[in-house]
C-alpha cells in the first residue's frame, strides 16, 4: 500500500482519537439536570453524535487494510488503489464548509438526514461495486456524505445547555477513538472471513438506524432569511478540494508534478476568490469576523498546531514500530488500542475538569502531556518494547482526552446562527492541517542521516508545535 493511501488513513484516524475529534455547531436543546446530571432525553442526540462520528470514521481506517482483497477481486492498478483510500478524504474535506453553511441555512436536522443518506447509500454502491470505477465514485460520494453529516452533528449541539454540549462533544470524541482502535481490526477480520465489501456494507443497517433515530431526536429549526452563498460555496470547494488534493499526492506524485502544481494553482486561485466572495457578500458563508473572537480563533489555531503535530507522526510511527522496534504487523496495530482505550476512558473526566480548572488551563495542560509523550517517544531506540513504549502511548492518551474542552470552548464564542459554518472550519482546520504535517513531517524523516533519527527529530518538532498550542490555548480561552 502506498504512503499516501497510509497516511491519508492515519490523519484521520489520529484525528478523531485527539483533541480534533471537538468541533461546533448549532441546534436546540434542552439543559442539564441538576448537580451535573444529564436529562435522560439528551441521550438520543448523544446515540445520534456518537454514532455518526463513529461510522465517518471507521470508514476511513477499516479501508486500508481491505486495499489488497479489493485489488486482488477488482484487479485494479495501484494508481487506481490510491484513489480507493483517497477519495472519501477528498470530497469530505473539500465539501465541509459548505455543508456547514447548509446546515446553518436548512438547520442541521435536515442535512444532517440527507447527508446520512447519501453516506448510507453510497455505502451500498461501495460494498456491491463490481469495477474500481464504482468504488471510487462511490467513495467520493461517501466522503460528501460526511462533509454533511459531520457540520450538521456538531450544530445539532450548539443550541445544549453548556453541560450537555460538553458531554455531546466527549461522547463523538470518544467514539471516534473507538473507531480508530476498532477499524483495522474489523477491516481485517472482514476482508480475511467474509469479503471486503462487507466494510462498507456493515454501514447500511447502521445508517438506517442512526436516520430513523435522528429524525426523532433532532428537532427542525426553520431559518428564514438566509441565502446558501453560492459564490463562497464553490470558492471554498476549489480551494479545500484542490489543497487536499495537493496535500494527498504531493509526496507520492512529487511536488512539481504537473497533477499536484495544476492542483496547488487551483488552490490559490480558489483562496483568493473565496476570500473576495466572503467580503463582497451580504450574508457570507463564513463571517470574518467570527475571527476577531479570541476563543473562536484561538481554538482553531491550537487546533492546527495540534493537527500539524500529532498527525504528522502519527503515520511515521507505525514504520518506526515494525521497522525499528521489530514489532509485528499485528503488535504495531494494538499498539494504538491502548491510546484509543485512554481517550474514551478519561474524556468522560474532562467536562469536570473543565469546569474546575476553566477550560484553557485543562487543554494546555493535556497539550503538555500529549508533548511529553512525544518527546518520551523520541528516546525510543531498536531493541526497545512495550515497557518503554507504553508511558508515551498512555501520555498522548491521556493528554489528547483533557483537549477536549477545546471544542466545547469553540461552540460557545460563535453566534448559534454561524454555529454550522465554524463548526466546519474548526473540523476543516484539523483535516487539513492533519495532511499538511505528514507532509511536513515527512520532509524531516526523509531529510534526516536515517529513518530513525528522522522520526525523532520529527517527534520533537511536532511536540514543539504542540507546546506552542497549549499556550494558545492558556491565553485564549482561559
Amino acid at each position: 500500500m502506498s504512503a499516501a493511501e497510509q497516511a491519508s488513513a492515519a490523519g484521520r484516524g489520529s484525528a478523531a482519537a485527539g483533541a480534533g475529534a471537538a468541533g461546533s455547531g448549532s441546534g436546540a436543546g434542552s439543559g442539564s439536570g441538576a448537580g451535573g446530571r444529564w436529562h435522560t432525553k439528551g441521550w438520543p442526540l448523544f446515540l445520534v453524535t456518537g454514532s455518526a462520528g463513529f461510522m465517518t470514521t471507521l470508514d476511513n481506517t477499516v479501508v486500508t487494510v481491505a486495499l489488497p482483497a479489493i485489488r486482488h477481486d477488482l484487479g485494479a492498478r495501484l494508481a487506481a488503489l490510491e484513489w480507493v483510500a483517497t477519495a472519501y478524504i477528498l470530497t469530505f474535506a473539500g465539501l465541509m464548509l459548505a455543508g456547514g453553511r447548509l446546515a446553518d441555512v436548512h438547520g442541521p436536522r435536515r442535512v444532517l438526514l440527507a447527508g446520512l443518506g447519501a453516506f448510507t447509500a453510497a455505502s451500498l454502491g461501495a460494498g456491491l461495486a463490481g469495477s474500481i470505477e464504482v468504488l471510487v465514485a462511490a467513495r467520493l460520494a461517501q466522503g460528501a456524505g460526511a462533509a454533511l453529516i459531520l457540520p450538521a452533528t456538531l450544530a445539532a449541539l450548539a443550541g445544549r445547555e453548556e453541560r450537555q454540549r460538553s458531554a455531546g462533544v466527549a461522547v463523538w470524541m470518544a467514539s471516534g477513538a473507538a473507531a480508530l482502535a476498532l477499524g483495522p481490526v474489523v477491516g481485517g477480520l472482514l476482508s480475511q472471513y467474509a469479503h471486503w465489501g462487507w466494510v462498507f456494507l456493515i454501514n447500511v443497517p447502521a445508517g438506517v438506524a442512526v436516520i430513523a433515530l435522528a429524525a426523532v431526536a433532532i428537532p427542525g429549526t426553520r431559518r428564514r432569511g438566509r441565502e446558501l452563498d453560492a459564490a463562497g460555496a464553490a470558492a471554498s470547494v476549489l480551494f479545500l478540494g484542490a489543497g487536499t488534493f495537493a496535500l494527498i499526492h504531493g509526496g507520492e506524485h512529487g511536488w512539481s508534478s504537473p497533477a499536484v502544481l495544476a492542483a496547488l494553482g487551483g488552490c490559490a486561485a480558489g483562496a483568493a476568490a473565496f476570500w473576495a466572495a466572503e467580503r463582497r457578500a451580504g450574508d457570507p458563508m463564513v463571517d470574518l469576523r467570527l475571527f476577531a473572537v479570541r476563543r473562536f480563533t484561538g481554538g482553531v489555531v491550537a487546533q492546527v498546531l495540534w493537527g500539524l503535530g500529532v498527525n504528522g507522526v502519527f503515520f511515521y510511527t507505525a514504520i518506526f514500530l515494525q521497522g525499528v522496534l521489530g514489532f509485528t504487523p499485528t503488535a504495531s496495530g494494538l499498539a494504538f488500542v491502548p491510546l484509543a482505550l485512554l481517550v474514551v476512558l478519561v474524556t468522560p473526566v474532562a467536562p469536570g475538569v473543565a469546569r474546575r480548572l476553566g477550560a484553557g488551563r485543562t487543554v494546555a495542560a493535556g497539550l503538555v502531556l500529549v508533548a511529553a509523550g512525544m518527546a518520551l517517544a523520541a528516546t525510543l531506540r531498536a531493541g526497545d518494547g512495550w515497557a518503554r513504549l507504553l508511558p508515551a502511548v498512555c501520555a498522548i492518551g491521556v493528554g489528547s482526552a483533557l483537549t477536549m474542552p477545546l471544542g466545547s470552548a469553540v461552540l460557545g464564542a460563535v453566534p448559534e446562527a454561524r454555529a454550522g459554518v465554524a463548526g466546519g472550519v474548526f473540523s476543516v482546520s484539523r483535516e487539513v492541517s492533519g495532511l499538511f504535517g505528514i507532509a511536513a513531517v515527512g520532509v524531516i524523516v526523509h531529510g534526516a542521516g536515517g529513518f530513525a533519527a528522522g522520526y525523532s527529530a520529527g517527534l520533537l518538532v511536532a511536540a514543539g508545535l504542540v507546546l506552542a498550542g497549549a499556550l494558545i490555548s492558556l491565553v485564549t480561552l482561559s
